[in-house]
């Protein structure tokens, strides 16, 4: 009782330093570099002692820390799906960002455990760090992801030691995390072994945490950024997402932007940001331009010569068959899809349209849409049709009269690096990301939110432009800087000249190798397991 007792305390311990390690909580990041040491001590205990029922008891262990970890971190989730009307559907969905992530993470230290009965030590470490880094990288690429949770995304807290992101995004963080973990478990064996501190066993520890630091920090105060100048306005209106869509008509809300943006703007201004839905009146993509709340965009502009306004809006298409799976019959043979969308108004006829591409699973979009049409009355309840919001399937560069490129980013799908790289290699000059994060509250999802764009910038070396329906607004430099940010709950506008970049970066060029290199090696490492007990029974029925 007292070693099952010990080892679900060391998981508790391992939760409790990766939740004082992870953002918004500041100048703790360093922790995520041993948080995992207890639960790999207990991890050790199981099973080095003689009881049975090893695995199952490493899988509970370790199921409980990342579980406990997971849910501390995004508690404020619930705030968003508690919403919904109906509890049973609620705690549904609340499955997906709560209960997957820990699992696929328990999952990776489950097959660690199998694999280090095997093999030796070495190779089951390997296999953890690919089995841990191929988990993220499924729950970021399948219908239920929610990558909210990388490992790599913790060194948003300290931006300042991620500035090799630029070289690896956010998976070479969950590499140097859980390596740096290891060899600090590996340091505390030998220790314990000799009985006191040797100067050995702390310097490979030493070498591997100390190492991408060094480099980190030059790179930080050694970055210089060209200057390539734009002025770009972002706003912020304030309005209750609760009440936007029935309590404040469309035409008040346009006035509170209007009113918000003229207020900081100067005559060069070329850029105006506004937020997630901040046009919510399901415009018509085909007939814009006689669209009345786009004619009054378009007359805002007239007094800024290049002026241009990247906004989100709910924009629907019609089509006279089922063009998409998530079109939605409406009636005398025509089909209609609603978008979450970004839509760039200029001083000209032309008007381009981007459709949210990562939609958030159960919320926006419903996963693996055709196996589990029978669900569909469910996800309803959502808002979104019987497939979910339209989407597209990569993202866009919305070009300026003067060629500055920009890629819009709507909400969520600011957690994807690979991606937002993408736009950057088709020429998005700086980042903008719409979003509305009031659906959580005044809790630390919004910190979270934010802290994460300084990522996206590093990764491409790109400001970030930040508009909040209400959140946290702000401006974001090329080392991941926040050089301006608003209030939570606070209407207003900001103004700032970023620099723009056409430089490519090692990361943008190749993208998320190191998780791709992870599945393939996890993979075989993981054919191991069951290559070497097929192998055990055959050698003992010989």
């Amino acid at each position: 009782m007292k070693i099952v007792s010990n080892v679900y305390f060391l998981g508790l311990l391992s939760s409790f330093l990766m939740w004082l390690a992870w953002p918004p909580i500041n100048y703790t990041t360093p922790l995520l570099l041993i948080g995992l040491v207890p639960l790999l001590i207990a991890l050790s205990a199981i099973k080095a002692d003689d009881r049975s029922k090893k695995g199952k008891r490493v899988f509970l262990t370790a199921g409980l820390t990342f579980l406990v970890w997971n849910t501390a971190s995004i508690y404020w989730v619930y705030n968003a799906i508690s919403a919904v009307n109906d509890p049973l559907v609620a705690a549904l969905v609340s499955i997906i960002p709560f209960g997957l992530g820990a699992l696929l993470m328990t999952f990776a230290f489950w097959l660690y455990y199998r694999l280090g009965l095997v093999a030796n030590k070495y190779i089951a470490y390997a296999g953890l760090i690919c089995f841990y880094i191929a988990m993220e990288y499924l729950h970021q690429t399948w219908d239920l992801s929610f990558p909210w949770m990388t490992l790599g995304n913790g060194l948003a807290g300290m931006h300042q030691l991620a500035q090799w992101y630029e070289y690896t995004g956010v998976y070479g963080g969950s590499l140097w995390i859980l390596l740096s973990n290891i060899v600090v478990f590996e340091a505390y064996k030998e220790i314990k072994q000799a009985g006191g501190w040797k100067a050995l066993p702390i310097l490979v520890p030493a070498i591997v945490i100390l190492v991408p630091i060094g480099l980190s920090l030059t790179t930080y105060y050694n970055y210089t950024e060209k200057v390539v100048p734009l002025n770009v306005v972002a706003v912020q209106p304030n309005i209750d997402p609760y009440k936007k869509f029935v309590d404040l008509p469309v035409r008040d809300q346009l006035d509170i932007l209007i009113k918000l943006s003229d207020s900081v703007a100067q005559p060069n201004t070329e850029y105006f940001i506004w937020p997630e839905t901040a046009i919510p009146n399901y415009a018509d993509e085909e007939k814009i331009h006689s669209n009345p709340e786009f004619i009054i965009v378009q007359h805002f502009l007239d007094k800024y010569k290049n002026g241009t306004v990247l906004t989100g809006i709910e924009s629907v298409r019609f089509y006279n068959e089922q063009k998409t799976i998530t079109a939605k019959n409406w009636g005398y043979g025509i089909f209609k899809d609603n978008f979450n969308s970004a839509m760039q108004v200029e001083n000209s006829a032309n008007v381009q349209f981007y459709h949210k591409s990562k939609l958030v699973p159960g919320v926006e979009k419903m996963p693996f849409p055709v196996a589990l049409s029978v669900l569909a009355p469910i996800f309803e309840q959502f808002g979104g049709s019987s497939g979910g919001w339209g989407w597209q399937d990569n993202p866009e560069v919305f070009y300026s009269q003067s060629g500055v490129g920009v890629v819009p980013v709507i909400c969520y799908e600011s957690l994807w690096g690979e991606w937002i790289g993408e736009a950057v290699r088709n020429g998005a000059q700086f980042i903008a990301v719409i979003t509305n994060d009031a659906w959580w509250g005044n809790t630390s999802g919004k910190e979270q939110h934010l802290l994460y764009a300084k990522l996206r910038a590093i990764e491409a070396r790109r400001y970030v432009v930040r508009s909040a329906n209400t959140g946290i607004s702000g401006f974001i430099n090329q080392r991941g800087d926040i050089l301006t940010q608003s209030k939570w709950w606070t209407r207003t506008a900001m103004k700032a000249d970023i620099n723009l970049n056409d430089e490519i970066t090692p990361y943008v060029k190749n993208g998320d190798m190191i998780a791709i290199i992870s599945c393939i090696i996890g993979a075989l490492l993981a054919l191991l397991i069951p290559f070497y007990k097929i192998s055990s029974v055959r050698k003992r029925s010989v």
